[in-house]
């Protein structure tokens, strides 16, 4: 388990394991890399994160992720798997899963209520992004996309 505290000082528990689950996953986030790019999307008030979002009445989380993924950038993914989870110790506490996933198709880009874009960018781009998200800045983010590069 890696720990760690959020910028809203919060403590997060990250785990590359499928559980259990000390609170059960409702929400999702995927990790989509390209042709050595990473999928971003462009939050109208949180900024440049990756595409996530809560879990629907009667879907599983891989479900959720590949259609958060679709609503947010127009991307249809493929070979989606778990890849980690990770718990936010709030009030309430909260958690995330979090899947990889490769790109089957991409569709011309339609904004809507969702985001306000998507971007492409390399790991070197996305850390020198100035509009990134608060949770895309943490310590949890970084171990994660090493993971990833540990994983391929």
């Amino acid at each position: 388990m890696f720990t760690f505290i959020d910028e809203n000082g919060l403590q997060v528990d990250l785990r590359f394991d499928e559980g259990p689950f000390e609170v059960e996953p409702k929400h999702v986030l995927a990790l989509v890399q390209h042709e050595g790019k990473w999928l971003c999307t462009i939050h109208s008030s949180r900024g440049v994160e990756f595409p996530g979002g809560k879990q629907e009445e009667n879907e599983t989380l891989m479900q959720a992720a590949i259609r958060e993924v679709y609503e947010e950038t127009n991307v249809i993914v493929e070979d989606i798997k778990w890849f980690a989870y990770y718990v936010v110790h709030d009030k309430i506490p909260f958690c995330k899963a979090v899947f990889t996933a490769k790109v089957k198709e991409i569709e011309t880009f339609v904004g809507d209520y969702e985001t306000d874009g998507i971007l492409w960018l390399t790991e070197e781009e996305l850390w020198q992004q100035p509009h990134l998200s608060f949770y895309m800045r943490d310590a949890g983010m970084k171990k994660m996309l090493q993971e990833v590069k540990n994983h391929e």
